[in-house]
């Protein structure tokens, strides 16, 4: 694969859309509405340390963060791809790839399993939406 014509093929707002829905299901995940608090208390954290956590640091480096797995997906996905390859890959690159890594993390780390599944179940959910995005908005 030719990464610079990889590169040069993205379509930038399809790649913008893709960052903010991850954006905004994870607003959705980690709301009290969802998985909050089965986070909150298998990571540790308690509603003093999220409130003295720094918004700029934390929402600024996983905006960046999650700009660049959206353009690397979309570069793995190429100008040819559709909406069921977007779904397919992001299905196969959350579970193949990011779940079962933090599986393997989080077992020698000794984290709880609730822990593995908030967070794990979270980036399928968000490869499988930003696949469809790339895959069908090229």
């Amino acid at each position: 694969m030719d990464m610079g014509a990889a590169f040069q093929s993205l379509n930038w707002l399809a790649v913008l859309a893709a960052t903010f829905s991850a954006f905004i299901l994870g607003g959705i995940w980690y709301s009290p509405v969802m998985f909050a608090a089965q986070w909150m208390q298998a990571a540790g954290i308690s509603e003093e340390m999220a409130k003295n956590s720094n918004p700029a640091k934390t929402f600024g480096g996983a905006f960046v963060f999650i700009l660049i797995t959206a353009i690397n997906l979309g570069m793995f996905l190429g100008p040819q791809s559709d909406l069921a390859t977007g779904i397919a890959a992001g299905a196969a690159t959350g579970i193949g790839f990011v779940a079962t890594s933090f599986g393997v993390i989080y077992l020698f780390e000794q984290r709880p399993k609730s822990h593995w599944f908030v967070n794990a179940s979270y980036l399928v959910v968000m490869f499988i939406i930003m696949g469809a995005i790339l895959g069908a908005w090229h």
